[in-house]
């Protein structure tokens, strides 16, 4: 939007090779608004929308994406089928090597009309400029604003650290993930990073919220404002002004040089973490090899209407596909994730308690977190402890409580 305003100024022809926001996602969506909110979110800002339910039962719109996602998925069915979750699931598969973006409209009007859904990491293989990442164009155009990611240790997990309890707040639109790039000449290409006060200040407000209503101590802001004083310096600057609504907790600032560096050395020294959109990406894996890999954590994504819950570090997997030894638990934790969300705490914590019977009591692990099993030996164990379980219905005035962070 700034490169338009721009050519409209000083009368810049247009760089004969761009990529952009996807205007196509949705007919309604013009250039005008591409970093704004629609005039549908604006008018429906105060009200909170039905979620689609038939017969006290959710519909969530199930994403399988590509790698090991369809396996994982069907792992996901299978055990919210064993416990009787009241899930049905509008599968709908997204073709990685398509030119258009029929799919991804399809995705985006069933999320829509659901509220929530469950992803795997979606490949965008097409080498065509017009074709952009699918998994940037859903969080864009839901506005789904914040990624939440807790990053914690698995006793029993081989790792270099022990006993990290960190939780990364990440800006998940905007920033360098605009997909605003441009080549003005050949040879010479630039690429835009945006940063606006009402999404630096709505991401660190969740950060500090989410520090209060879960009794956490410290927000560290991660930046690099001494480079980019005006992007960066922004986001800083909106985090410090959001910290004086919160005097009890205490906020730090590091560049995420040192943030790295520091993580690697002494991760124990973080508590809530504040990071823009590239940053928060980096830190969550540096964060995800320190406690064991990719293959433990899950991660959740919301904005003022909807929610989409994902393997942690949404890594597709495609080697390891179809092999019987992708890891199950990113996408069972996903799962767990959605029935808290939904309300339905109880067959959420059987599942939790399943798996962590299976993985940290039992040991069945896959090989990717120091085990000799497959996925198969996890998703029966699991489920040889579901029948034992009980399971209390929640009431009715439950089921459209909010699970996460409400600011």
């Amino acid at each position: 939007m700034a490169l338009r305003y721009v050519q409209k100024l000083k009368g810049i022809h247009t760089p004969f090779l761009c990529r952009g926001y996807p205007f196509l996602v949705t007919k309604e969506k013009s250039k005008d608004v591409a970093f704004t909110k629609s005039s549908l979110q604006k008018k429906y800002k105060d009200l909170e929308f039905p979620r689609t339910k038939y017969g006290g039962r959710s519909v969530v719109t199930m994403l399988p994406g590509g790698g090991i996602g369809p396996e994982l998925m069907t792992y996901v069915r299978e055990i919210f089928s064993h416990c009787g979750a009241p899930i049905d699931f509008e599968v709908i598969d997204i073709d990685p090597s398509t030119e258009g973006n029929e799919d991804l409209e399809n995705a985006i009007v069933s999320i829509k009309r659901n509220g929530t859904a469950i992803k795997g990491n979606i490949e965008t293989t097409s080498q065509n400029l017009s074709e952009i990442s699918r998994n940037v164009a859903i969080r864009n155009e839901l506005d789904l604003y914040v990624n939440v990611l807790h990053c914690k240790s698995l006793p029993g997990i081989p790792a270099r650290h022990q006993n990290v309890d960190i939780v990364l707040i990440r800006q998940n639109t905007y920033g360098e993930y605009a997909m605003m790039e441009h080549e003005a000449v050949r040879g010479h290409v630039e690429s835009l990073k945006i940063m606006t006060e009402e999404n630096a200040e709505r991401v660190a407000r969740y950060a500090f919220e989410y520090a209060r209503q879960h009794g956490r101590k410290k927000v560290t802001t991660i930046h690099k404002a001494n480079i980019m004083k005006l992007s960066d310096g922004l986001f800083l600057e909106m985090a410090k002004k959001v910290h004086k609504d919160y005097p009890e907790l205490k906020h730090e600032n590091m560049i995420i040089d040192n943030t790295c560096m520091q993580l690697v050395s002494n991760p124990h020294q973080f508590d809530v973490m504040n990071l823009p959109n590239l940053y928060g990406t980096i830190v969550a894996n540096v964060i995800c090899g320190l406690i064991g890999g990719a293959g433990l954590l899950s991660g959740r994504n919301y904005g003022d209407y909807y929610a989409i819950f994902e393997p942690g570090t949404r890594n597709t997997g495609t080697a390891i596909a179809g092999k019987n030894i992708a890891n199950p638990l990113p996408m069972i934790n996903a799962g767990i994730d959605l029935l808290n969300h939904l309300g339905y705490k109880d067959h959420a914590r059987i599942i939790h308690e399943a798996s962590y019977k299976t993985v940290v009591e039992n040991g069945i692990r896959t090989p990717d977190v120091g085990g000799s099993n497959t996925s198969t030996d996890v998703i029966n164990s699991i489920m040889d402890y579901l029948p034992n379980a009980n399971v209390v219905w929640p009431h009715e005035d439950d089921f459209m409580q909010e699970r996460e962070v409400r600011i």
